[in-house]
């Protein structure tokens, strides 16, 4: 059985964001639009495990995609269209999957993204 999500696991502090709104709820444009902002009005704990790397060429570009598994106490709402910045290193990462109630309990949320960057 996997191991459970304790307390003094989780060691760094994330930020969810997803995309900013361009309007507002009656349809009118926002001034000055933010590109992301925060999903939740507080910074998360979590738990990092690196998965692995991946190296790989496109268009004669080298690139290096980094899958980290953040895990959280459970979170409802979070969605791959949104991304993961990690406020230890600064690090900004796509959310690519969205594991809610892993153990069908209410207590975990794993989150698998990627750090994309070009070399």
């Amino acid at each position: 059985m996997a191991k459970r999500l304790q307390a003094n696991d989780l060691n760094r502090k994330i930020a969810i964001q997803k995309k900013g709104r361009s309007r507002d709820d009656a349809g009118y444009p926002i001034p000055n639009p933010k590109d992301w902002e925060d999903v939740f009005p507080f910074d998360i704990w979590a738990n990092r495990e690196p998965l692995r790397g991946r190296e790989f060429f496109a268009a004669d570009a080298a690139q290096s995609e980094i899958t980290v598994r953040y895990k959280i106490r459970y979170r409802q709402g979070i969605s791959p269209d949104m991304r993961l910045v990690d406020k230890r290193d600064n690090r900004t990462y796509e959310i690519k999957t969205v594991l809610d109630d892993v153990f069908d309990d209410r207590t975990e949320t794993h989150l698998m993204v990627s750090e994309v960057s070009n070399g």
